[in-house]
């Protein structure tokens, strides 16, 4: 995507003329220090990367390095979490492991929409090392053991992303308590129902948790007997029910040093034991719990640690996504295995800023502010350097002279992004490649194959796919005649994707239908996972995620319309910074719900001279109207057919959170709750014909 230039002729020469001067005095030196052996990305992207062992287009493919056998471990005899992060600590004992900024002050900040949100203000990073980390991981398991936690028992952990959260894990691993993880973000009912399903009498939380949520729904879990607090201080004079304990986590770790409690021998897990028991987000109903063994999560880790080379103690990862998420936890464990420290934040500091479209988007919205020179520098140089980045070569003067501040804003340092759970727009993907300058993988997993399907090779410069298959795994496509896809479809054979390997998971806990439903073994004894999404393979053994089997809507003339389709283009357009595409079969065209871009908005309505408060524009039916011309210009240019094109739209006063219940803690969508949501707007928006 090439963006467009107010261009100065007389900048624009002076600029080139710079740019053809350095690239000619760099090109010999370059071609002289370039090795015979190493290749530009253009020639790397073009490498095939995985091929079908069967011969057939609808697969199994593998990676080309796999094809003899998937990959397991990440080193021989090591098969279980505890003995991974032993590994690690033996190997590195004192370097950092995992750092907290310290949380200096707090104060509420009032947004324009008269919204209050928190603003904290931190500190520096304060640093434990592995071996500090181990220790106080040995203490806590101890800890847990001395209150009555049993081997094998599962133990529930409903808390936010932070260094505790991993020290809670560790600690489980090591003592063989399956650990049932929840979304923090849930609501009472999904939390009593993942508690109570799974049986547990311990739980780890937040002091702010239990205040605000789980001291809501305590008599509805009657097994409950132990709540332990990560925080340092417990709130004084709060009432709990009779026969529940509630103890710091600094209290557990003391009990577990004990000299009686130190010297008890625990029982060590086995490689097919249950590690985690880790609740999905909710997004069709009630969270499902997912069984995921020791050996799942070390196929998967190991998978992932192939794709992203390097990794090691001079990398710092930073940690802000829910651990309750399959791929945080899964990015993490591979950091903890390469000897890499983790940093933790708060998401208030993060959350808005790190989602990749939204840094596009602000980036884009501070090119606008710049002047005429400042501008036409920076849209030549990005166009330039996506030109170059085609042919396979980089650009060094454009990264220092241009890019370095855009670079700075992620602090300067960044190695390798990664991306995964929604799709990256492929204009954010090369976008974040040239400003940001580094790579952009794009991956593609879920929690029932431990966050591990595919990952694309940092050297792929190519956009709008996930990469080819992890080593740990084979990916299958089946045919969907409903649909329309078929792996003997041309040029690329389509289908839904199956995952098969050993980091595939044990199932859905306590659900039957499910798992005879979702998962299979085949002959060879290996299992597999029916995703429901649809893929495409290209020559080169990479996927690209097409479809989705439960986004797609049959429209009153028979038109089949993929919902999740129509969101990644219209997400694209300035005016939007969330959007859910509806349809209803009864009825002969696309609806939408909208989250406006409040900056945006508020420009548009300036322009048409339109006043009021944010309310009051989102219910104008005049500026609801310019935004749906806006939206219908997006999607012409993205050459959407005309039915899927949405005809009318309700724009948002609120944003979704997963808070509002519209939005997992991942952020996907959760259309019933959308549907019920908007209920009134969709049928004033079909009803008004």
């Amino acid at each position: 995507m090439r963006l467009k230039q107010d261009v100065s002729p007389v900048v624009v020469i002076i600029f080139r003329l710079v740019v053809w001067l350095y690239s000619l005095i760099s090109y010999l030196p370059y071609l002289l220090l370039r090795s015979s052996n190493s290749q530009s990305f253009s020639e790397c992207s073009r490498r095939v990367k995985a091929r079908s062992i069967s011969g057939h287009p609808s697969g199994p493919y593998r990676d080309v390095g796999a094809l003899r056998a998937l990959a397991t471990c990440l080193q021989p005899g090591v098969s279980t979490l505890d003995r991974v992060f032993e590994s690690s600590v033996c190997r590195n004992p004192h370097l950092d492991c995992l750092g907290t900024r310290e949380l200096l002050s707090e104060e509420d900040e009032t947004q324009e929409d008269g919204r209050v949100f928190k603003k904290v203000i931190l500190g520096e990073y304060r640093w434990m090392s592995y071996d500090q980390v181990y220790k106080e991981v040995r203490a806590f398991g101890s800890g847990l053991a001395a209150l009555g936690q049993k081997p094998l028992k599962n133990i529930a952990i409903f808390c936010e992303t932070r260094a505790e959260w991993i020290i809670v894990a560790q600690a489980c691993f090591m003592y063989n308590f399956p650990l049932v993880t929840l979304y923090s973000t849930l609501g009472g009912p999904a939390i009593a129902h993942g508690l109570n399903e799974a049986e547990v009498s311990h739980i780890i939380t937040s002091k702010e948790l239990l205040e605000t949520k789980l001291k809501n729904i305590l008599l509805e879990v009657p097994r409950l007997r132990h709540i332990i607090v990560v925080d340092d201080k417990l709130k004084s004079g709060s009432e709990y029910p009779r026969g529940i304990s509630v103890h710091s986590m600094a209290a557990v770790k003391r009990l577990g040093a004990h000299p009686e409690n130190v010297s008890r021998q625990r029982r060590p897990p086995c490689a097919s034991d249950v590690a985690v028991i880790m609740y999905t987000s909710g997004s069709t109903g009630m969270p499902k719990g997912v069984m995921i063994s020791h050996s799942n999560i070390i196929a998967g880790i190991t998978g992932m640690a192939e794709r992203i080379p390097n990794l090691g103690e001079d990398d710092t990862y930073i940690g802000y996504l829910p651990l309750a998420h399959v791929l945080e936890l899964s990015a993490e464990m591979v950091c903890l295995a390469n000897g890499c420290r983790i940093g933790y934040s708060s998401p208030q500091t993060l959350a808005d800023q790190e989602i990749m479209d939204r840094i596009y988007k602000n980036v884009m919205l501070k090119v606008e502010e710049m002047s005429v020179f400042q501008r036409t520098l920076f849209l030549w140089a990005y166009n330039y350097k996506m030109e170059q980045l085609a042919m396979g070569y980089s650009t060094p003067l454009c990264d220092r002279l241009v890019f370095r501040k855009v670079r700075a804003l992620l602090g300067g340092r960044l190695r390798v992004l990664l991306s995964g759970g929604a799709p990256l727009s492929a204009a954010t993907q090369r976008f974040m490649n040239i400003c940001f300058c580094c790579p952009v993988g794009q991956g593609y997993g879920l929690t029932e194959t431990c966050g591990a399907g595919t990952i694309s090779q940092l050297w792929d410069y190519s956009t709008g796919r996930v990469g080819a298959p992890l080593v740990c795994c084979e990916v299958q496509l089946k045919d969907w005649i409903e649909g329309g896809y078929r792996s003997t479809d041309r040029p690329c054979p389509r289908g839904e994707i199956l995952v098969g390997g050993p980091n595939v998971t044990m199932g859905y806990y306590k659900n039957k239908e499910k798992n005879t439903e979702h998962f299979f073994v085949d002959k060879k004894g290996q299992r597999w996972f029916c995703t429901g999404d649809i893929g495409e393979f290209h020559g080169d053994g990479c996927l690209k995620i097409i479809d989705r089997k439960k986004d797609l809507v049959k429209l009153q003339a028979g038109e089949y319309v993929s919902l999740g389709k129509v969101e990644a283009v219209l997400k694209n357009c300035a005016l939007v910074d969330n959007i859910c595409a509806y349809a209803n079969s009864e009825e002969s065209y696309v609806i939408g719900f909208v989250v406006p871009n409040q900056k945006k908005l508020l420009a548009l309505a300036e322009r048409k001279c339109i006043r009021g408060l944010w309310e009051e524009l989102c219910n104008n039916p005049v500026i609801e109207e310019e935004v749906l011309k806006v939206i219908t210009e997006t999607a012409l240019k993205a050459q959407l057919e005309s039915f899927e094109i949405p005809r009318k739209i309700r724009l948002s006063v609120e944003p979704w959170t997963p808070e509002t219940g519209l939005v997992t803690d991942a952020f996907k969508l959760k259309r019933k709750e959308l549907k019920t949501h908007y209920q009134n707007d969709i049928e004033r928006m079909y009803g008004a014909k």
